[in-house]
């Protein structure tokens, strides 16, 4: 009886078949020989796995970036790439093509962060953007970002992180939880948070989804910063080009509070 190898298929077949995969699937193929490794490789199924909108993320980047295949495009741009004017951080998932972005502080909306009696704007030599807003004291503490939706990748479940430090100085963080929320349309993911490493999140109520307890504090980053998340959505047809509002405020103390750092929020596809 004959069999027919994975070689023996027509080179465009291999192909599509390899489309409706994954880029990283597509990286494990090519270890199985050289001939599959030269059809995994090819530049047309690596401009499937990019982003269709990856000409205008280019042109918004802040220092271009060489490559020398769609392969090699790929790849850069699964390093976080600054874009708009410095404003924003860029980048795909390695395993799945996702598109991933990062609001800088200058990029948020953060309530009297113009009045240097309240924050002040620093450079970080931890940070990849040129300035973060470091809290120096304040009762009204309230954080906001937005993001269109047409700029994420379709189909795919986000949650959204702010990242953030806390000063040797910090105090009057961990009072009282503050709130945090996530709302696109009528969907609205609603939760507090104490800003303590020793301290454990309540309730997330999520509206679609039912109730439930994130047990979690702020995060450890892989890059040095913190994180918690601020909610997360799924990003179908029914949000398409909606702005996605994402918060996290202490308005109900009257008690003062400092200390706090904030570098932006991550948008990224939730694991």
């Amino acid at each position: 009886m004959y069999t027919m190898s994975l070689e023996d298929l027509p080179q465009d077949c291999f192909e599509q078949i390899l489309s409706l995969t994954s880029p990283g699937d597509a990286c494990r193929s090519s270890l199985v020989s050289s001939s599959i490794r030269a059809m995994a490789d090819k530049d047309s199924l690596w401009g499937m796995f990019l982003p269709s909108d990856y000409s205008a993320i280019l042109s918004r980047l802040v220092t271009p970036i060489p490559y020398s295949s769609n392969k090699d495009l790929f790849i850069r741009l699964c390093r976080p790439n600054l874009i708009d004017c410095g404003k924003k951080m860029f980048s795909i998932e390695k395993s799945t093509g996702k598109k991933c972005y990062m609001l800088s502080a200058r990029d948020l909306s953060i309530t009297w962060a113009c009045n240097p009696l309240y924050w002040s704007w620093k450079h970080s030599s931890e940070s990849r953007f040129a300035e973060v807003a470091e809290l120096r004291t304040i009762w009204w503490l309230e954080i906001c970002g937005t993001m269109n939706s047409q700029l994420l990748s379709p189909k795919t479940v986000y949650s959204a992180h702010l990242v953030i430090k806390l000063a040797n100085r910090a105090y009057g963080l961990d009072s009282l939880p503050s709130e945090v929320s996530l709302e696109v349309c009528n969907y609205k993911s609603q939760g507090t948070v104490y800003l303590s490493a020793n301290r454990k999140a309540t309730e997330v109520d999520e509206r679609v989804r039912p109730i439930r307890v994130l047990e979690e504090r702020l995060r450890e980053r892989t890059d040095g910063w913190m994180e918690i998340e601020l909610g997360s959505f799924y990003n179908d047809g029914c949000y398409y080009n909606k702005d996605v509002k994402m918060s996290l405020k202490e308005v109900k103390g009257a008690h003062l509070k400092g200390g706090l750092i904030v570098e932006g929020i991550e948008i990224r596809p939730k694991n």
